[in-house]
């Protein structure tokens, strides 16, 4: 199912490529903006077809007053573990993870059309590339989800991406077969973390709190991860955009560290 996020990715990367070849960038960037909103409408269809797991749904008819807000911040007492470590150390790894990769999803087309002398058409091939890689990323990473553990998926592929950003970042100019080559394991290795992302967070919580503890921990990071490529459109004045994309480095590296305080989830029992 998370693959399905490369497909819309290289579907806006298509309309993208259409629309500012066939337009100046004063209209473009307007057709582009509204065009983006309609996915959203079928948000309202999709709805109808979703419904809520069944551990939940007997948890919460049990005891409708179950799984307030402050359960997800609640410290250990008296040897009865606590929230609060965990939320505290899922946010970090969720804001590690989504800033490293909004770094990359925002600024790559800009680095590939400003810094690399990309046209449209090229920005658009490259990315092409990047965003197969993440399609089999997507895939090969919920196997290794199943096969190595959650947290040892994620691990593995924060450090891989940060090196991939690292590698990326500093290809030489006139070395742009190298380039196109290398938007491939860029996006693998950034997407595949993704694939068993979701299950992590929601298996860190009991089923009463399930919910809140994963959707304040992936937002959170969510929030505080959008940060990250504004940083890299400041420091792009005196870095360049090349040199700034290594900041999503720092991302993965913060996800990788906030890793080691948090359990691995995989065969666990869900209470």
């Amino acid at each position: 199912m998370q693959s399905s996020w490369a497909v819309g990715w290289a579907l806006a990367a298509g309309v993208y490529t259409l629309v500012f070849s066939l337009a100046d960038d004063d209209l473009a960037w307007r057709v582009m903006f509204w065009t983006g909103a309609l996915p959203a409408l079928l948000v309202v269809w999709l709805r109808r077809g979703v419904h809520d797991a069944s551990t939940a749904t007997a948890a919460r008819e049990q005891d409708p007053r179950r799984g307030s807000f402050a359960a997800v911040f609640r410290p250990g007492r008296d040897g009865v573990p606590g929230l609060l470590r965990t939320t505290v150390f899922a946010s970090l790894l969720s804001t590690g993870v989504q800033g490293g990769y909004y770094t990359l999803a925002t600024w790559v087309p800009t680095y590939l059309k400003s810094e690399r002398g990309l046209s449209v058409v090229g920005t658009g091939g490259y990315l092409a590339f990047l965003i197969s890689g993440a399609f089999l990323g997507y895939l090969t990473g919920g196997r290794l989800t199943d096969r190595l553990g959650r947290r040892n998926n994620i691990w593995l592929f924060a450090l891989l991406s940060a090196v991939c950003v690292v590698a990326y970042a500093n290809i030489p100019h006139g070395a742009d077969t190298l380039l196109l080559v290398l938007g491939f394991p860029l996006g693998f290795c950034m997407s595949a973390i993704f694939s068993g992302f979701g299950s992590y967070l929601s298996e860190l919580y009991p089923t009463a709190v399930r919910g809140t503890g994963q959707g304040f921990t992936y937002n959170t990071g969510r929030a505080v991860g959008a940060v990250f490529p504004t940083l890299v459109g400041y420091l792009a004045d005196s870095w360049g955009v090349g040199g700034a994309l290594v900041f999503g480095a720092i991302g993965y590296g913060l996800a990788a560290l906030a890793l080691l305080g948090l359990p691995e989830t995989r065969g666990k029992e869900l209470a």
